[in-house]
């Protein structure tokens, strides 16, 4: 049973290749091998790095999230440990804990560990979801104890049944779209960390917003308001399952991933958008740039949820202009 609404495994590794500027290339380069199928190779140059710069912590919380995504669950609790037992003041490390600790059903360890990144960060909006199903979780199997020592506990088999329904619900919860900025926090290893980073998964300073919203910005002026608006439509319309609405948002000259013709790619993207599974898409932190009159580029956070699957990716979306409308044309996504 998928218990949290944010499993930050995936979700946080992007806040990994926020490092400072002397190594976020490296770190970028790490990543993308390791989104790219080789994250054996991956991990050996995670190691080497963490070797040389042993107070690299964007390093360090990076290596944790591979060693937890190629199952050695255990090196990478011990690897968030460490980075808790340095660097105390950041939440994500302790999440990180306490999604590893609840694979394994060790809930008051779990609980702990969220007490404790809530502790240092009160705005941390994951952490207080995710202790919530984790208080969810303790109380379930307390019952499911008391009913063994009395099968006729009417009472607490209507309590079962009930906790077992808020699971079902919270569930099918999206991620939040937006999130109150986390307060300043104090590291003194390192002056940038991942919970300080401007680019932190939480926040949403151009999130994306019901279509209404969107529409407001969309006769506009200003190219780049223009293309935020792009963006805000295309993703509305993927969460809604708006398949027409979402393929129109491609441009004629749209390339096509893995060499796929645009017929090919369409039906592909149809039957993955129509799939009984809830889809939940929303968009932070966009960021674009206008390469001249007819061309943009946007690049944000986005995160998506259908069924249990959750994924944070940082996406680059290439846009061109056919009239009033900007388009895509080109699809990037590294996670």
């Amino acid at each position: 049973m998928a218990i949290f609404r944010a499993l930050s495994i995936h979700l946080l590794v992007l806040l990994a290749i926020t490092s400072a500027p002397a190594f976020a290339d490296d770190l970028k380069d790490i990543a993308q091998q390791a989104s790219q199928g080789q994250p054996s190779q991956a991990l050996d140059r995670i190691n080497s790095h963490v070797n040389a710069n042993p107070n690299d912590v964007q390093a360090l919380f990076m290596r944790g999230v591979m060693l937890a995504e190629q199952g050695k669950k255990e090196e990478a609790i011990k690897a968030f440990n460490d980075i808790t037992q340095r660097f105390p003041g950041l939440p994500e490390p302790y999440n990180n804990l306490a999604v590893l600790y609840a694979d394994q059903g060790q809930y008051d360890k779990a609980r702990q560990a969220l007490e404790s990144a809530i502790k240092t960060h009160p705005s941390y909006a994951t952490a207080h979801e995710n202790l919530g199903d984790i208080y969810a979780k303790l109380a379930s199997e307390a019952y499911g104890k008391a009913l063994q020592l009395d099968t006729a506990n009417a009472r607490a088999q209507n309590k079962m049944l009930l906790i077992k329904d808020l699971f079902s619900v919270s569930g099918k919860t999206g991620l939040a779209a937006s999130t109150s900025k986390p307060p300043h926090i104090n590291t003194a290893p390192l002056p940038s960390s991942p919970s300080q980073a401007n680019t932190h998964v939480e926040l949403s300073n151009n999130s994306s917003k019901p279509e209404a919203s969107a529409d407001a910005s969309a006769n506009s002026d200003d190219p780049s308001k223009n293309v935020v608006s792009a963006v805000n439509k295309w993703a509305n319309a993927w969460s809604n399952k708006n398949v027409e609405a979402y393929l129109d948002a491609y441009a004629d000259s749209f390339k096509a991933p893995n060499g796929q013709s645009r017929k090919e790619w369409e039906k592909t993207r149809r039957e993955r958008i129509n799939k009984p599974e809830k889809i939940e898409v929303s968009v932070s932190n966009i960021k674009v740039r206008l390469d001249d009159g007819n061309r943009a580029s946007a690049m944000f956070k986005q995160h998506y949820r259908s069924g249990k699957l959750v994924q944070g990716t940082t996406k680059t979306l290439e846009f061109v202009r056919d009239g009033n409308k900007w388009l895509i044309q080109e699809e990037k996504a590294a996670r």
